[in-house]
């Protein structure tokens, strides 16, 4: 894995690598006084994983970046936000 890899990229490979459906989002909006926060919510053969904060229209990316790694994390067993998931090679088939 390059360290510029991001949540989404890393999420994709791992699905690929498993053999299960790629991954879709679906962007959600939440009016907010004058303004609209944006998250995420993204789906892996049925299960929906929701980002976990709401952004601003202008960083509306990083919601399904934060909603693409809850995702990868719930696959991989990853709780710990100070580990990083394992690289999907990890589940490479020999």
């Amino acid at each position: 894995m390059a360290a510029q890899d991001t949540w989404s990229q890393r999420l994709r490979d791992h699905c690929t690598i498993r053999g299960i459906g790629d991954p879709s989002w679906q962007e959600i909006s939440d009016r907010r006084g004058g303004r609209t926060a944006w998250s995420s919510v993204c789906q892996i053969n049925g299960s929906q994983y929701q980002a976990r904060f709401w952004y601003d229209g202008t960083f509306a990316d990083q919601a399904r970046e934060d909603a693409a790694e809850v995702a990868l994390r719930a696959l991989t067993g990853t709780v710990s936000r100070a580990t990083d998931p394992p690289p999907a090679s990890y589940y490479a088939r020999a």
